[in-house]
């Protein structure tokens, strides 16, 4: 399989894998993150940083896993000025075929402001052209509207629903979206 994507730049925004010197800034954003992640991305490796040791930890993590070609996790950070926007993960679900999923969040501080599409557009296109895939997926939260969102900007189908599969903190009962995108579906939105 070719290497999953570790660097590339949109217009707006430099996406690059995470080192041991984001540390630091990393707690601080998990810290300022948490309230917003809370409800739909409790799993995400930002909820369980407290400390720079933790940052250090999870990082490393992230790159034994690109290093091993299971998953790469980027962080997505304005050209203009370095502040992170957010962070696309992509992970392989199928090396045979060869199929991925990817999943994302925005930075709090930067939500609606399309950071989140122009990341994920360009990671689906360095996928469908760089790493030959036949197909994206994602999966999000079936109350996670903004998700739902942008996955149909990004021309993905619906392609599942699993009703009531998970308990949130809150105690609240929520399902799972499917979503997918193929090979002939992405090329044929790269046709004007």
């Amino acid at each position: 399989m070719p290497a999953l994507p570790s660097s590339f730049s949109t217009q707006r925004l430099e996406l690059r894998s995470y080192t041991p010197d984001d540390a630091a800034w990393y707690v601080a954003m998990a810290t300022r993150n948490r309230a917003h992640l809370a409800r739909h991305e409790a799993d995400n490796a930002a909820m369980k940083i407290v400390t720079i040791v933790d940052a250090i930890t999870i990082i490393r993590g992230f790159n034994e896993e690109a290093d091993a070609g299971e998953s790469t996790f980027l962080g997505a950070f304005n050209r203009s000025n370095g502040d992170f926007v957010g962070q696309i993960y992509v992970g392989v679900s199928n090396a045979d075929l060869p199929g991925y999923l990817i999943g994302y969040f925005c930075d709090e501080a930067h939500v609606r402001q399309g950071y989140t599409v122009e990341a994920a557009a360009a990671t689906l296109t360095k996928l469908f052209e760089d790493c030959g895939a036949q197909r994206v997926g994602l999966w999000c939260d079936d109350t996670n509207i903004a998700s739902q969102h942008i996955a149909k900007r990004l021309g993905m189908r619906q392609e599942g629903h699993v009703r009531a599969d998970k308990r949130l903190a809150d105690g609240s009962v929520t399902g799972s979206l499917c979503y997918g995108l193929l090979r002939d579906e992405f090329l044929a939105q790269q046709t004007p």
